[in-house]
């Protein structure tokens, strides 16, 4: 088991990201890494100083300073989110983490394909932000992102500052490309070299599982982040297995051993 404690850390924003007040962006200051953090890994949030809700949450990091400044990015979808989304300035957060591994550097060479979906964002967010501070060429990196109307897609002016080539898409045709983030992609492969080409994607299921038959269906390399219930966070509990695919009868548990896996590695 990865050695980790709870650590406090203290609220300095949590700041409404829509209209509709579905998604937030929440920032702590004080974070004190035991070891370096990278993009794809998550941090384990107690959200309650209660024992209701009893179970941590995860959240993928959405942007870490060597000052220990972390920020996470959230969309209320039940009793744990809801309650994160009262903490405001000055409040404290329990903290565990880094935990989960990360996403693999490329070369400064190869062409980047970025896929999320929806609160899959966060953790490309940091990853594109991180290639380009090493130097990777923002023309080489292609940002896909998709929701299901123009509300769901946040953050878009924080991915344009980044100058990456960003295709946006939605299912309903509200913003950007008219269709699912595949079918955008697929759009674009026609003017790729395949083999110089990476993907990354994070997002729901049902989206990464067409995003690594596309993948496969081309011989594109890549990785996926893989987004599951985590109530311990460390491999104990066996919460979050998915089956191998080169054998289903094996299981890797995503807390663990991900999220972050190379495409067609894991059944989904």
């Amino acid at each position: 088991m990865r050695k980790t404690i709870p650590q406090q850390c203290e609220v300095t924003y949590n700041r409404r990201l829509d209209k509709a007040g579905l998604y937030y962006r929440l920032s702590v200051q004080g974070f004190k890494s035991p070891r370096k953090i990278y993009p794809g890994q998550f941090i384990h949030v107690k959200v309650s100083k209660s024992l209701d809700p009893f179970f941590r949450r995860a959240f993928s990091i959405a942007d870490y300073s060597s000052d220990g400044t972390l920020d996470i990015i959230y969309k209320i979808v039940g009793k744990g989110t809801s309650i994160l989304r009262t903490l405001k300035k000055g409040d404290s957060l329990d903290i565990i983490g880094p935990l989960g591994n990360n996403f693999s550097r490329p070369a400064k060479s190869k062409t980047i394909i970025l896929a999320a979906g929806g609160v899959g964002l966060p953790p490309l967010l940091y990853f594109s932000r991180y290639l380009i501070e090493k130097k990777h060429p923002a023309e080489k990196i292609l940002f896909f992102y998709g929701g299901r109307s123009k509300d769901d897609l946040i953050e878009k002016t924080a991915i344009k500052k980044m100058k990456t080539k960003f295709y946006p898409s939605t299912d309903d045709g509200s913003f950007g490309f008219h269709g699912l983030i595949t079918a955008a992609i697929q759009e674009q492969l026609a003017n790729l070299d395949l083999k110089n080409t990476i993907i990354y994607g994070c997002g729901p299921e049902p989206m990464l599982n067409a995003l690594q038959n596309l993948a496969m269906k081309y011989s594109i390399n890549g990785e996926i982040s893989l987004e599951a219930p985590m109530p311990c966070g460390v491999g104990v509990c066996l919460g979050c297995v998915k089956p191998k695919m080169s054998d289903p009868s094996k299981y890797v548990r995503v807390c663990y051993d991900g999220p972050i896996f190379k495409i067609g590695e894991v059944q989904l």
